[in-house]
């Protein structure tokens, strides 16, 4: 391996753009069939025959959407990874290959990169996606990534935003609150070494939330769940931006309104708990605050006895006529509307 011998570090310089893309995918290998080339040439080559492609693209800018003062980059490029595959799984698809093109500025070394790449393999491998391309360059501004992610699906199957109708039930998987709150508690410690930077946080009573935050993992099984149980969503989108915000979502693109009952959203003791610490309430964090990467979805009523109990899932509303709107049912019994609150990356400071 090359090093600077002054720092100790291996300089990107010494390997240039395509040593460098070379070198971190060497260890890659082809999981699908629909893989026809990958790595290596001007352009991948896809096969999917019969099926449709799904296609989605996330860009992540150091600063805006993460910070290595508290992201590890190996959970980053993990994350990476997982965020793009849920926009898959919110169609009801099959994830298949991935590209991904960094801009890195010279203040990262080749091993930083590497760490990077090693949470982008993991993800792959646990996710059984291929990785056919991307891009290198330079940054003057930290880091970027941006990664497309590639799937298919039979065309029945394909669930979209729009298509759900009154009356269907409004269901969610897993449980809700825990990045925001993650989020909370990596902020609140890094004030504390900016003031102590000897101080070691204990995170131990905060790891399922903190993970949450910072491994956040694709509804991959949500598909074949359905599947079993022998359910198609009528619309369903994945949760990044916060639950109001994605019901809102689907009720404009179906043109539908919506109740939700607020004492069915689903909330994991340990967010009940980071809440009280800190003062917020759970509901808001719930609707509000985003990247949970949980599936949102709409089924017909009549699917209620194939899903009612199962622990992967929760039913928390129904949908309405639009001329009704779209309301939040507290617990005492007050309609609420539902405004979008979720993270906005445009918003002024």
């Amino acid at each position: 391996m090359l090093e600077d011998k002054n720092q100790g570090r291996t300089s990107l310089e010494k390997l240039g753009e395509f040593g460098l893309i070379d070198h971190l995918t060497k260890e890659f290998t082809i999981q699908h069939e629909s893989t026809v080339k990958g790595i290596g040439d001007d352009a991948a080559v896809l096969d999917f025959k019969y099926k449709k492609t799904v296609l989605s693209t996330d860009l992540l800018i150091e600063g805006v959407h993460f910070d290595l003062s508290y992201v590890p980059l190996k959970h980053l490029g993990y994350k990476a990874v997982v965020v793009n595959l849920s926009d898959i799984y919110a169609m009801n698809a099959t994830a298949t290959q991935i590209t991904v093109s960094i801009a890195v500025s010279n203040r990262f070394p080749l091993e930083a990169i590497e760490e990077l790449y090693a949470g982008i393999a993991l993800a792959c491998k646990k996710y059984k996606v291929d990785l056919i391309g991307g891009d290198t360059t330079s940054s003057t501004t930290g880091l970027l990534i941006s990664i497309t992610a590639i799937g298919e699906a039979n065309e029945e199957n394909i669930a979209y935003r729009k298509g759900a109708k009154p009356n269907d039930l409004l269901v969610v998987s897993g449980d809700l609150g825990g990045a925001y709150m993650g989020l909370q508690v990596l902020e609140r410690e890094k004030e504390v070494f900016k003031v102590n930077p000897n101080s070691q946080p204990d995170l131990e009573p905060y790891s399922y939330i903190v993970e949450r935050q910072l491994k956040p993992e694709a509804r991959k099984d949500i598909s074949g769940l359905l599947q079993v149980l022998g359910v198609q969503p009528t619309s369903m989108i994945d949760i990044s931006d916060g639950l109001s915000s994605e019901i809102l979502h689907l009720c404009k693109n179906s043109d539908v309104g919506c109740n939700l009952y607020e004492d069915k959203i689903p909330l994991d003791p340990t967010v009940i708990s980071a809440c009280e610490e800190f003062n917020i309430d759970s509901t808001m964090v719930a609707l509000s605050g985003g990247e949970d990467y949980e599936l949102l979805f709409t089924v017909a009523q009549s699917d209620f006895d194939k899903i009612k109990g199962n622990p992967n899932l929760s039913i928390i509303g129904h949908m309405t006529d639009a001329s009704e709107g779209a309301h939040l049912i507290t617990r005492g019994d007050t309609k609420i509307p539902l405004t979008a609150q979720g993270w906005n990356s445009f918003e002024s400071e």
